[in-house]
């Protein structure tokens, strides 16, 4: 990976040095189906031919620079009609320019290879039916890996791509395509960076329908629309839904952009195999198929891909149109989008509680994010492209989304959105930075941006809000007080635009509402809310009411003793996920001992309304067992969960998705006897619970806790996978088979995983998830000093995709003890000169670990 990274100062140098005026990219992919290639027979990769043909000007004639590709071999390379060495100019990853003209021509003729990361050009063999299909990602930069390029955001270029292509397949790519001869040719492009390029290719499954919209001034839109996937999912793809959310977006942002969509079609394709949830490719947006769903789920997995169906859709805008020079700026397409995902999704389609959704979901991956030792302002500081990778976080989406939804409670939505539109037109088809918006956004709210841009764009860290309330003798709010806090690491106060509301019930019994509410700018370490003085005493008080600012929620004593008996009775279900929120927030910050979260999950999730609500309670109440209980009390507290789910799951409607949603949570913590016979019976018909349908989804998330029980051996998952031969089935009995009770299994998942690279990215993932079994500790033991021994090898020899999934996911999280504190920074001492991004993984991870032992010793204190 080093000799293939680029510092932000080169890609300065030479965005100074050249500007590029097209690209004509030619692939021959008839290679990816057929005999295996002697190079790949002796143990290199497949490949196929790529020919580039770059045209771009040189500021200063003479000069050299270089041009990007990453490839096993380069046939040829010309310059302005002159024949250049490949092995004097091609190191491997760059090709060296020398005496550049004003104008110049350059011409790349290379095999590059196939990916099985998800990175370039990945290949993949459908197990079902042996049918191969391919698709292209890039971001940040690894169309580099397809063909020769200047691989920066900020050249920009029209390109027009060539394919040719197996018999009986077809290919798409951001243009509209047509065959020719033999030959895919497909129109030029708008000007658009490298890493949003695109090539689709195989016998996908095709839908098509078409958008039309007539402004104002009588003008006409027409937009083709497509949704591909494998032909193995074709019985399961709900196109036309896809299709209503697109249309429901489209509408949405030409309602409020005021710039009609500038690319032509607009193609949705959902991909095996892929590392991200989707990529924003101008025409051919691309997704992972697990959007497809094969057996029944809930409502929040519908809502979640109507999210990142308008989240993709905003970067035509924010990110496609209008780009960022460099990855500093990533936040200025991630943000927005993250944020105009959620907006769009309340504002345009049948998702109207999406708020609730980030507040309680997406808001927790930003305050978890914003606490590790790696956490950064929302604008980074981005040196190089594994800089880059990494920071595709928890800062860049969701915190940057909270801060634009704060941002639009101090302009107000109407400037914000002027501000946006103002944006778009100026800088149309060309690169920007954080002036650039904020200087919209100041001319069109009158605020002072450059303030709010240093207080929440340009400093790290989260601050908490603490109600502070005095009664008078009447028992009447004497005043009321907003007590606001940062951590000694990143101490900055910001002004926080929010609502506070109070809450009682009547008489002490009943629903709990609220009965006041005022909006204040909380500025500075104490705020007083005139507003609310006089009011009746509350029984809640809740800062940051309907979720206006980015902050953690704290209670006072009565409110964190109300919530103790009545959180289920808070009848507003976005004020009850914001409660949920903070007390998981406290748990996390060990103020709140696991078996308390874990109680008030037994107690009042079974309550919950919002689908999508209860299933993070879920989540958070395994990872507060898991992570944060005292040793000691797993043991029961694991077996109260069982007890409590098996409890949900028979008093849920028949049917139901919460049905659903306690039926898989009981799979997470079965691990008693009892539990694991009745999974048992589920699967094999001696057992029922009225109403629920065990599909074949539902038949593998079964199937886990009984192999990592010892339940289900490797026959039993044979012939499970027997029943579900596909690639989906693959997965789940790779993870099935890594997740069995034994040294001898452990040891075959880590060779497969660290000491190979035979296994594709998603296979990798698999391996991974099942490896890490909360009961098996003890089997995982050795493995800690075996992870620290093998991550710089890692690190140096994969690429950096599988790099990150081996150093996140076999990080040893399951020895939770001081020596495995003291193993990781022993590594961190003897590894100063590491890689940064190496570092930065490891050093969140070590973070994690002190966070679960600070909250297990919470734990052990409150057991007495």
């Amino acid at each position: 990976m080093p000799g293939e990274n680029l510092s932000r100062d080169e890609a300065q140098e030479r965005a100074a040095l050249l500007s590029v005026d097209g690209y004509d990219v030619f692939l021959d992919l008839r290679s990816a189906v057929g005999e295996t290639e002697p190079g790949e027979a002796a143990g290199g990769p497949r490949t196929f031919r790529s020919v580039t043909t770059l045209r771009f000007r040189c500021a200063e004639p003479g000069a050299a620079s270089f041009a990007d590709l990453i490839a096993p071999r380069v046939t040829a390379v010309s310059l302005n009609g002159r024949d250049l060495d490949p092995g004097e100019v091609f190191d491997g990853s760059r090709i060296r320019l020398d005496d550049l003209a004003a104008e110049n021509e350059l011409v790349v003729d290379a095999q590059c290879a196939y990916s099985r990361t998800g990175e370039g050009m990945h290949r993949f063999v459908d197990p079902e039916d042996g049918e191969v299909y391919l698709y292209t990602q890039y971001e940040p930069a690894d169309s580099r890996r397809v063909f020769a390029n200047f691989e920066q955001p900020d050249l920009k270029a029209p390109f027009r791509f060539e394919a040719r292509a197996p018999e009986g397949w077809t290919v798409w790519s951001n243009g509209v395509g047509e065959l020719v001869d033999g030959v895919w040719k497909f129109a030029e492009t708008k000007p658009i960076s490298t890493y949003i390029t695109a090539v689709l290719a195989g016998p996908y499954h095709h839908v098509t329908d078409s958008y039309s919209r007539t402004f104002d001034d009588g003008t006409k839109l027409e937009i083709p629309l497509g949704a591909m996937c494998r032909k193995g999912l074709a019985p399961h793809f709900d196109a036309d839904d896809v299709f209503l959310v697109t249309k429901q977006g489209l509408d949405f942002f030409h309602d409020h952009f005021d710039y009609p969509y500038p690319f032509g079609k607009y193609d949705q394709a959902f991909v095996p195999e892929y590392n991200l949830g989707a990529m924003e490719n101008p025409g051919l947006v691309t997704f992972r198929e697990e959007y497809i769903f094969r057996g029944k789920v809930t409502q929040t997995s519908y809502e979640a891909r109507a999210n990142v169906i308008l989240h993709e859709m905003a970067h035509m805008w924010f990110g496609d149109l209008v780009t960022m020079v460099w990855w500093d700026d990533l936040w200025l397409k991630e943000s927005f989008a993250d944020f105009m995902g959620t907006f769009a999704n309340v504002g345009a389609t049948r998702f109207t509680d999406a708020w609730i959704t980030f507040a309680n979901r997406r808001k927790a991956w930003a305050y978890r994010a914003d606490q590790l030792p790696s956490t950064h302002p929302i604008t980074a500081d981005i040196r190089d492209l594994q800089d880059a990778k990494l920071n595709f976080d928890g800062i860049t989406y969701a915190k940057g989304a909270s801060v634009l939804k704060q941002l639009v409670a101090y302009v107000g939505q109407d400037a914000f959105l002027e501000g946006a539109r103002r944006y778009f037109k100026r800088n149309a088809y060309g690169n920007t930075r954080l002036g650039d918006l904020l200087s919209a956004l100041e001319e069109t709210s009158g605020r002072d941006m450059a303030a709010w841009s240093r207080s929440w764009l340009q400093t790290a860290g989260v601050n908490s809000l603490t109600p502070q309330v005095i009664l008078d003798a009447e028992g009447r709010v004497a005043e009321l007080t907003v007590l606001q806090e940062a951590p000694e690491s990143h101490p900055e106060l910001r002004p926080h635009r929010v609502a506070v509301g109070l809450y009682r019930r009547e008489d002490g019994t009943g629903p709990l509402v609220r009965y006041a509410r005022a909006e204040v700018d909380v500025d500075g370490p104490r705020t007083v809310v005139t507003e609310l003085a006089g009011a009746d005493a509350p029984e809640l008080v809740l800062v940051n009411d309907d979720d206006l600012t980015y902050c953690k929620i704290r209670f006072d004593e009565g409110s964190l003793a109300t919530l103790r008996e009545a959180l289920g009775d808070i009848t507003d279900p976005l004020a009850r996920a914001l409660c949920w929120s903070a007390l998981w927030n406290l748990t996390r910050d060990a103020i709140l001992p696991a078996r308390d979260f874990v109680d008030l999950v037994l107690r009042f999730a079974g309550r919950e309304s919002d689908i999508g609500v209860l299933q993070m309670l879920q989540a958070w109440a395994d990872s507060a067992l898991v992570n944060y209980a005292a040793p000691a009390w797993r043991e029961r507290g694991g077996a109260l969960l069982a007890e409590g789910a098996l409890k949900e799951l028979r008093l849920a409607e028949p049917g139901g998705e919460h049905q659903l949603a306690w039926a898989r949570f009981l799979a997470v913590v079965a691990s008693g006897e009892a539990d694991l016979q009745l999974l048992q019976g589920l699967l094999d018909g001696t057992a029922t619970v009225d109403g629920l349908d065990v599909d074949q989804e539902l038949r593998w998330a079964f199937m886990e806790p009984l192999a990592a029980h010892g339940v289900a051996d490797e026959s039993v998952l044979a012939a499970e996978l027997a029943r579900d031969d596909t690639a989906s089935g693959k997965r789940h009995q790779v993870r099935c088979l890594a997740a069995r009770p034994s040294a001898a299994v452990k040891a075959q998942a880590w060779a497969a995983v660290v000491e190979s690279d035979a296994l594709s990215n998603a296979l990798v993932e698999a391996t991974i998830s099942g490896f890490g079994r909360p009961s098996q500790r003890e089997l995982l033991a050795p493995y800690t000093e075996k992870y620290f021994a093998a991550i710089d090898r890692v690190w140096a020899e994969r690429s950096i995709q599988i790099g990150m999934d081996v150093v996140r996911g076999l990080f040893p999280m399951l020895q939770d003890s001081p020596g495995t504190v003291a193993a990781t920074d022993a590594w961190l001492n003897a590894h100063e000169d590491a890689p940064p991004a190496l570092r930065r993984l490891v050093l969140e991870s070590r973070d994690d670990l002190a966070r679960a032992l600070r909250g297990q010793a919470c734990d052990i204190a409150a057991a007495g």
